[in-house]
């Protein structure tokens, strides 16, 4: 099916005590490249996540972010320093004996002193995280290739009335190329009947004269070329493999032909339609730079 390489899909899921959130969405590019926004603890989730992402589409600039938030549990772990606890402890006692004080310490007292706690990072295992952010990975990609699925097929239906378009306006070309060698004979005929006024006119060498001109401004091979490549087009659109960059060589020959057209006719009629036929093309172009 026919994907737009414009897209976004969201997933989120609470799983174990983890609140998760992925977002995937892309912009158009000539390769594929990815690139995300993982929280530092988690850096270990970019290579699964690419993998997930590059086995759904083959070209775009793609950048996934993801949110962990640890509910119903700490992410941190408190140390207790016993040997800087008990210092502080002997110190305090000893200061009590030695100023004769009361020694009424309590471990709130001892709380006080925030160097007796060590505030550490949980480090998750990356095992368990993965198996947690995997399901909502796979949700935000399927929502993002659906999102180009329809944007493609939405391209497609453009493309396929532009083509349609240019089928027009070629049969009318095709229609008007055999009256160019009759309307030369006779404006020839005309002309040499003024220069010559009464004298005889070589009818045989008109007729040569004619048929030399026809010959040049044949475009018939470049009308065959032309609806070939608008019958590729169409067969690529129906292709369920990725076929913009083919789409975009065809482009190419499309617009090549049609000028060899305009170059060979040189008639005010056909060089409209000329006109009008590479605009479509221009319009083409600009589509398809949005298909994968």
């Amino acid at each position: 099916m026919l994907r737009s390489m414009t897209g976004y899909g969201r997933g989120h899921a609470v799983v174990d005590c983890y609140d998760i959130t992925v977002e995937v969405k892309s912009v158009n590019h000539r390769y594929f490249e990815f690139s995300s926004r993982i929280p530092k603890a988690y850096l270990f989730l970019e290579d699964r996540l690419k993998g997930i992402v590059q086995g759904s589409c083959s070209r775009g600039k793609v950048e996934a972010a993801v949110s962990i938030q640890t509910i119903g549990g700490s992410e941190n772990e408190i140390i207790l320093n016993i040997d800087t606890a008990r210092g502080y402890l002997e110190a305090l006692r000893s200061a009590a004996g030695d100023l004769d004080l009361m020694d009424d310490l309590r471990l709130s007292d001892l709380a006080r002193f925030p160097d007796i706690f060590t505030v550490r990072k949980v480090e998750a295992d990356p095992e368990t995280i993965w198996n947690a952010v995997q399901g909502v990975a796979e949700e935000a990609v399927a929502a993002f290739v659906q999102m180009r699925e329809k944007e493609g097929q939405r391209l497609k239906a453009d493309l396929e009335n532009r083509l349609e378009a240019i089928g027009q306006i070629l049969s009318e070309i095709e229609q008007r190329a055999p009256q160019l060698k009759e309307e030369y004979y006779g404006r020839l005929y005309q002309k040499i009947a003024e220069l010559l006024e009464d004298k005889n006119i070589d009818e045989s060498r008109l007729v040569t004269e004619a048929a030399i001109f026809a010959d040049r401004v044949a475009i018939d091979e470049e009308t065959v070329r032309l609806r070939s490549h608008l019958h590729q087009f169409t067969e690529l659109l129906e292709s369920s493999e990725p076929v913009g960059r083919k789409l975009d060589f065809l482009v190419q020959e499309l617009n090549r032909e049609t000028n060899t057209i305009g170059s060979k006719c040189q008639d005010v009629t056909i060089a409209r339609k000329v006109v009008d036929i590479k605009s479509e093309i221009e319009k083409i172009r600009e589509q398809i730079q949005n298909l994968e």
